[in-house]
């Protein structure tokens, strides 16, 4: 029979309720395992196994959409899903001087950094890894600067000036996409960096999407867009930072930060915490009496 114009000659086969099961059953325990994830990182992983083809139609149409039924059918926690955009702006509020240094107490941190030798900081691409790093930048105290692509003039400015004032050498890990404009990005905000803060000892290191990244994991790729203009003499084909596992994104960014941290500094730093904490303590039973 002759096909009617505009229609597709191959008939796909229309998922089955065993099959939507068994992709929402992959996607729970991908994330019971390794949660936090973005949905873009869910939807490489269901690729790298298999269980579903790499295109646009199914991560939207898939892996976005089921995703959003598991969460508001609560078969799938929501905060095993890192989402960036998800933050309350409002003033810090207390019932009472008691509360407040209650809560104090609990959430009292020494700056790690203040007496090690260096200074570090982890820049990320994308605003939606952020949930997924922040886990670790948090633990060791470290800012995690979300650029979302290019960031502005302001914000480098800014952030070159907070580097300068640290005093010590500065070392900046950048996560990206290895695309024309992801490999740009780190380039522009170093050379601004260094343009603002001239005096800077810093060390700017590409931590990762990286070629030898690409090959060691078998990186999912997708096709490099021509159009974007930053494409001339960029070879082969692109890469998010998405495609990277987030255990392994997360391991590569907690060796970024721990291979510069002084233990005995550290140590030291926990006994002046703990301290501190306590002697906090003991003003909150003091106002208890």
């Amino acid at each position: 029979m002759e096909a009617t114009c505009g229609a597709s000659p191959i008939k796909r086969r229309r998922r089955t309720k065993r099959d939507i099961d068994r992709i929402c059953g992959a996607m729970f325990d991908l994330l019971e395992a390794e949660h936090p994830m973005s949905v873009r990182q869910v939807f490489y992983r269901l690729v790298s196994m298999g269980v579903i083809p790499k295109s646009e139609k199914e991560y939207q149409g898939t892996v976005c959409r089921l995703l959003g039924r598991m969460r508001r059918e609560r078969e799938l926690p929501f905060h095993w899903i890192a989402d960036a955009t998800r933050w309350q702006r409002k003033p810090s509020t207390h019932s009472s001087l008691q509360a407040m240094l209650e809560r104090t107490a609990d959430t009292y941190r020494q700056a790690i950094w203040d007496d090690q030798q260096v200074y570090v900081e982890v820049w990320l691409e994308k605003d939606a890894l952020a949930g997924v790093l922040y886990d670790v930048t948090a633990e060791w105290d470290v800012p995690l600067m979300v650029t979302r692509g290019y960031p502005s003039i302001s914000y480098v400015h800014n952030a070159a000036e907070a580097m300068e004032a640290e005093g010590k050498p500065v070392f900046v890990y950048y996560f990206g996409d290895h695309d024309p404009s992801g490999v740009d990005i780190p380039r522009k905000v170093e050379a601004d960096l260094r343009e603002f803060a001239p005096d800077l000892d810093l060390t700017f290191i590409r931590a990762a999407v990286n070629p030898d990244q690409i090959i060691d994991m078998d990186l999912q790729t997708r096709p490099t867009k021509r159009s974007d203009t930053r494409s001339k003499g960029f070879v082969g084909e692109s890469v998010e930072v998405d495609a990277i596992p987030p255990n392994a994104l997360r391991q590569i960014t907690r060796d970024c930060i721990e291979q510069h941290v002084d233990r005995e500094t550290l140590h030291w730093t926990k006994v002046v915490e703990n301290q501190e904490r306590e002697t906090l303590e003991h003003i909150i039973a003091g106002l208890e009496q």
